[in-house]
């Protein structure tokens, strides 16, 4: 029998990326720049919805490079968050899918054995994404935003 290939959340997000269009937004949000195209964020929000099942699979296919792959991927997409929120063009459920999904990737990385190293990279992403919150942080531009 053939070993199952390494899974490599960054390479998945680069291909997503490659291949979507990109969204341009009916009406820009305010300060927008309406003649630069926009990430999609409906894939956006699904690569981020991967997040916890690539890194039990990233980390039990390779054990080597597993958690490097996982994690520049998630790196990855919560900087594409970040940015958006700098041009003012993030919007609220791309915010709480990255949420759930540092979420989601604390739990998986506490219950499987041999993860909990993980749980740094998700503290570190998940503190990105708590800057981008209003003060009290539980909300984000007064809107309440995903939390457990």
């Amino acid at each position: 029998m053939n070993p199952i290939p390494p899974t490599d959340y960054s390479t998945f997000i680069l291909d997503v990326f490659r291949r979507t269009k990109p969204q341009k937004p009916e009406a820009p949000a305010a300060g927008a720049d309406a003649t630069n195209p926009l990430i999609n964020q409906a894939i956006l929000r699904q690569c981020l919805g991967l997040a916890s099942s690539f890194l039990i699979t990233d980390l039990t296919t390779s054990t080597e490079k597993g958690l490097s792959t996982w994690l520049g991927g998630f790196s990855s997409l919560v900087d594409i968050v970040v940015a958006l929120h700098a041009r003012n063009e993030l919007e609220l459920d791309t915010l709480s899918e990255a949420s759930k999904a540092c979420s989601e990737c604390w739990t998986a990385a506490g219950a499987w054995r041999g993860m909990e190293d993980c749980r740094d990279g998700v503290r570190t992403i998940a503190g990105k994404l708590k800057k981008l919150l209003d003060e009290g942080g539980r909300t984000y531009r007064g809107e309440p935003v995903y939390a457990p």
